[in-house]
């Protein structure tokens, strides 16, 4: 029989003030990719562990975990970002209930959104105010989202199939809030077409898009808080091309669709990529496909295969849709893996289809 295990939790970055079990002060070694606490220290049965640590998010160039966009400060826990906000096991089949409680300066950052829905907020001494949410789902800690900033929203709703009402936000920076109504529009028909096609609701009572100017992929499907690129976001009839509506439209589905193929039915492991990637892209294929028509978006997806995902497969680059090791998994997310992993969830519809 093997006896119990030391506590390892994932960290990077991260400077521990203080750490507690059940209350009582303990002190973990830390290393540069986490924490270690011995069994020798930890209860025998269930126990509550408690941390402080601290970050410095104008430091963090990386556009990982929580960090700061001209003046906002916002988050990117895909893949492993959550490490370098707190030590947490940062495997996406960890799931959790997250309930976030947010401060800060009520001029500098008027705005607070976190996941799930809103609890409680209220004005703090010397000029500062909180927001309070909880997601009442379990997620793991890649899904997790932070805002924080001077922000301005362009408002909706959306009512359900079972006639839920859904309130619907776009943040922007001040004087963008003009150049969201394609993308609104766009996140409306998708909830629709995943109600009507695939008889997906969403589960949530607000969904929240924000445009980052800063962010290191176009978009991120946290759930009920997606983070996007602003160039995917904001569009004008003065400024935009055909091209340009067209991938807002099809992010802004791609990233709502992972409410259910990535967020509430999530990766065991992150080699499990394809599966919510690939899965979600096809989604997206077939909801363009139903607005723009399906012989239009066959001859994209087949011209986009030839000139990028024929090449990563006839080159050094090479790989599986699942592959089975990694070094560096922000290297996993490949054309390989998200359009080819679409075209084999197309082929397997194909085979199982009467």
């Amino acid at each position: 029989m093997t006896g119990p295990a030391d506590l390892a939790l994932d960290g990077r970055a991260l400077r521990l003030i203080a750490a507690t079990v059940d209350g009582t002060p303990v002190t973990p070694e830390v290393g540069p990719e986490g924490l270690r606490l011995p069994a020798a220290a930890l209860p025998a049965e269930r126990f509550t562990w408690e941390c402080k640590t601290e970050i410095d998010p104008e430091a963090n160039t990386a556009l990982e975990g929580l960090y700061m966009s001209k003046g906002m400060y916002c988050t990117q826990c895909e893949a492993e970002g959550f490490r370098k906000i707190t030590f947490y096991p940062d495997r996406p089949d960890v799931m959790a209930r997250f309930r976030v409680r947010i401060e800060a300066d009520s001029k500098a950052c008027p705005v607070l959104p976190s996941n799930g829905n809103p609890v409680d907020t209220g004005e703090l001494p010397d000029g500062r105010h909180f927001a309070e949410w909880a997601d009442p789902h379990s997620k793991p800690a890649y899904l997790f989202a932070l805002v924080a900033g001077d922000l301005v929203s362009h408002d909706d709703s959306f009512t359900t199939a079972s006639g839920r009402e859904v309130a619907l936000k776009i943040y922007v920076r001040p004087g963008d809030e003009g150049k969201c109504t394609y993308a609104m529009d766009s996140l409306k028909r998708a909830m629709r077409w995943d109600e009507e096609t695939h008889g997906c609701e969403y589960d949530l009572d607000l969904f929240m898009i924000v445009a980052v100017d800063d962010f290191n992929m176009r978009a991120m499907e946290n759930k009920g808080l997606n983070t996007f690129n602003a160039k995917y976001v904001l569009a004008s009839p003065e400024t935009a091309t055909d091209r340009d509506y067209e991938l807002i439209e099809g992010i802004v589905a791609h990233e709502y669709f992972h409410n259910w193929t990535g967020n509430r039915i999530t990766c065991r492991d992150w080699f499990q990529l394809c599966l919510k990637e690939g899965l979600t892209v096809f989604r997206d294929q077939q909801f363009s496909g139903d607005m723009r028509g399906h012989a239009v978006k066959r001859i994209d997806n087949v011209k986009m295969l030839r000139s990028r995902q024929f090449r990563e497969d006839q080159g050094p680059l090479a790989h599986p849709v699942r592959p089975e090791e990694y070094i560096e998994i922000n290297n996993f997310y490949t054309a390989t893996v998200y359009e080819k992993g679409a075209e084999m969830i197309g082929m397997l519809k194909t085979l199982v289809s009467p």
